[in-house]
């Protein structure tokens, strides 16, 4: 089985090429574990794929690629065999999750506007039914009823998964990626992966330099095969959150990445990821462009006027470190003193857009995405400004 679907009538579905011998509908089989373990069942439906589309088959032979029914603990990697004497396959090798998010119910003041579907019950059911067919997803409930863990491969893995939920009518809002730490035998033990990167020259050393404050090894470096410089590098993955988008600007959008999972390894020790602080909204209401204008020059802005906010959002990023309130709602106040020409336009630096991918590199460990079908918002965890301010003051202490 290299492949499981799930079926609304049929169940779970196992997906895999036939080595030697054939196989019927209703044949009894012996199902060879990952673990070595073995059981005996019998099948139900076996179906063949002309293009997409799956077709019942009497009988499928060596060759075919297939789709088999009536195994609801089938997994990748699984053997199916039949005869007197059955054997197993070798198992392929499935990567363990080495980022875990929270996926949680929409609690902005905008819940239940603009999704389907946004209950606990709900999203529970999407992320079970999702296990049905994503062998490296894992989900753990937790204390509430209303929050799931969810473990994946990497940033793509959950946010493939998210914009999937995203389109299909589900409101939700998930936290800062995190890596799955372990305990080995020198003391605590990281996910490393291994990068391959192809850039053009003039942009090899800024690469470098980027990947060497984020705990990155060189393990190799030459000439690309079509011009340029091919690098490879070993990062623990905690270096490459939020490196991507920054690895776009580094290159001007003409550079590939791609990484492979390479092990778990020792503590790599902090991390720093120059992130500054972000410009938050103090009120709830619509963006004007007298409030944007006042606050674009404390940094970035990612919305434009006439946008719906709600105290607490992410509307920017500031240019300092630290957090600051800004009135992005504030209107004009026009008196008799004003010359009726005076400020009869104000002149906007276009908005950031921020998608779902960057996004979730941007927000830190008190900040959260809000997803719904229409919007994609950053919020902080806790929208009171005199509330954050507390809980600010009680770390400290």
């Amino acid at each position: 089985i290299s492949t499981i679907d799930g079926d609304p009538y049929l169940g779970r579905v196992g997906i895999g090429k036939i080595f030697a011998g054939s196989l019927k509908p209703n044949q009894g089989a012996t199902i060879f574990r990952r673990d070595g373990s073995r059981y005996n069942t019998r099948l139900q439906s076996v179906f063949v794929f002309d293009g997409l589309k799956r077709i019942p088959a009497e009988e499928a032979v060596a060759g075919d690629i297939i789709a088999v029914t009536g195994l609801p603990e089938i997994t990748v990697g699984e053997t199916i065999a039949t005869g007197e004497d059955p054997q197993a396959l070798p198992a392929p090798r499935i990567d363990e999750p080495t980022l875990r998010m929270t996926f949680a119910v929409n609690t902005s003041p905008f819940s239940g506007r603009e999704g389907q579907f946004s209950t606990s019950r709900k999203l529970r059911e999407r992320l079970m039914k999702e296990l049905e067919s994503n062998v490296s997803l894992k989900v753990e409930e937790s204390d509430t009823p209303d929050q799931f863990h969810v473990y994946g491969r990497g940033e793509l893995h959950l946010a493939v998964l998210i914009e999937a939920m995203r389109r299909e009518g589900y409101e939700l809002q998930v936290s800062m990626p995190e890596v799955v730490l372990r305990e080995g035998e020198g003391g605590r033990e990281e996910p490393y992966e291994r990068v391959m990167i192809s850039v053009d020259d003039e942009f090899a050393g800024a690469v470098i330099e980027s990947l060497g404050t984020r705990r990155g090894e060189m393990q190799d470096m030459r000439p690309g095969e079509r011009g340029g410089t091919r690098l490879e590098f070993v990062i623990p993955t905690r270096g490459l959150l939020g490196f991507r988008s920054k690895f776009l600007t580094l290159t001007r959008g003409t550079g590939v990445l791609a990484t492979q999972f390479e092990g778990y390894g020792k503590w790599a020790g902090p991390i720093d990821r120059g992130r500054q602080g972000s410009l938050i909204a103090n009120e709830q209401g619509s963006t004007t462009p007298f409030g944007l204008a006042n606050s674009e020059d404390r940094g970035t802005l990612f919305i434009g006027p006439g946008v719906a906010v709600y105290e607490g959002m992410i509307v920017g990023r500031h240019q300092r470190e630290g957090d600051l309130v800004v009135a992005v709602c504030k209107m004009k106040q026009l008196t008799n003193m004003r010359s009726s020409t005076s400020d009869v336009s104000v002149r906007l630096t276009p908005p950031t857009e921020m998608s779902l991918d960057r996004c979730l590199e941007y927000i830190g460990p008190d900040e959260l995405v809000e997803v719904t079908p229409k919007n994609v918002r950053m919020r902080k965890r806790e929208l009171n400004a005199g509330m954050r301010r507390k809980i600010e003051k009680r770390n400290d202490e």
